[in-house]
């Protein structure tokens, strides 16, 4: 059977797609890991990498082993951390992945609580676009994360938190609400592409994605789209919880659907189904679920950033 370090070998050298990359993070030298490879695929039956490729590229074999060695890998780190924890030698780790427009906010509100409430945990969060927490989520680089949803897969354990109803930041319109015809000949102003955000003020708005009179930056800094709007005039779209100052407070309004509706996203967490950390992943949601459930409006409409995977 392929050993334990042939398929840390085999992960490593999936990730960077270069030997001599792999070699290094493994610290080995590229012949000693070129070598297992070799006799891993030799033991399994099939290549596991494309070498006539440049880049190099797993095959179809070595796509669908990926997943088997990385929970396989998983099992094994459990067996170790059961080790230590019996000895009394361990600090439990746990990594939580949180999109930016929600770390924006919910790092400084629930930093301190979840400190609190892990205190033999040490926490360490990463903030990730979407696209990048669920691709670290499949690699076992993070053991939760929070984005906005929906987003299903039977793997992968998906929690309701709350509702975040979605507002305008629009200084020019005067009225109390704003309906989607008065954003009409009006400048969007967006997020960078890879921002969920982005995807639902796309849809929500009708805006034709890519146009050449939309500015573009590569980041997710909404109080930098909100300066951009009050020099430039425009709108951009701003999440409830996202803290703004009391000036700019005054010119965030909600939007009224064609449905009498108000545009919201819906905020989930995704864990493994099968996790050890399960229980310190509970506290994590069960604390966010007790600090934004004050806000309840009932007239809320989910807009999908994912038109694929959308109810």
């Amino acid at each position: 059977m392929v050993t334990i370090q042939q398929m840390q070998y085999i992960l490593a050298l999936s990730e960077q797609l270069s030997f001599q990359r792999a070699a290094d993070q493994c610290f080995v030298t590229q012949p000693t890991l070129s070598m297992q490879i070799r006799k891993a695929e030799e033991i399994l039956g099939f290549p596991i990498f494309d070498r006539s490729r440049s880049p190099l590229e797993l095959t179809f074999f070595g796509n669908e082993l990926l997943p088997i060695l990385r929970e396989i890998m998983s099992e094994n780190q459990k067996i170790k951390t059961l080790q230590l924890r019996m000895s009394g030698h361990h600090v439990e780790q746990l990594r939580l992945g949180i999109i930016p427009t929600i770390a924006s906010y919910m790092v400084p509100d629930m930093f301190q609580v979840w400190k609190e409430k892990l205190e033999s945990v040490h926490l360490q969060i990463l903030e990730l676009p979407t696209k990048d927490a669920l691709e670290a989520l499949e690699k076992k680089e993070i053991d939760a994360a929070i984005i906005a949803g929906p987003y299903v897969l039977p793997k992968w354990r998906s929690t309701k938190l709350y509702k975040e109803e979605i507002l305008v930041f629009a200084p020019n319109l005067e009225n109390d609400f704003v309906i989607q015809e008065d954003l009409n000949g009006l400048q969007p102003w967006l997020l960078s592409k890879g921002n969920c955000l982005r995807n639902q003020m796309v849809h929500f708005c009708r805006i034709e994605d890519g146009s050449k009179d939309e500015w573009d930056y590569q980041g997710g800094n909404l109080d930098l789209l909100m300066r951009m709007v009050e020099i430039n005039g425009g709108y951009s779209l701003i999440p409830f919880y996202y803290k703004v100052n009391e000036e700019k407070k005054r010119f965030l309004k909600s939007l009224i659907t064609s449905n009498n509706t108000k545009p919201a996203r819906e905020i989930i967490a995704l864990a493994p189904n099968k996790s050890m950390k399960l229980n310190f992943i509970d506290t994590i949601i069960r604390e966010i679920q007790l600090q934004y459930s004050k806000y309840n409006e009932e007239n809320l409409e989910i807009i999908s950033w994912n038109p694929e995977r959308s109810n």
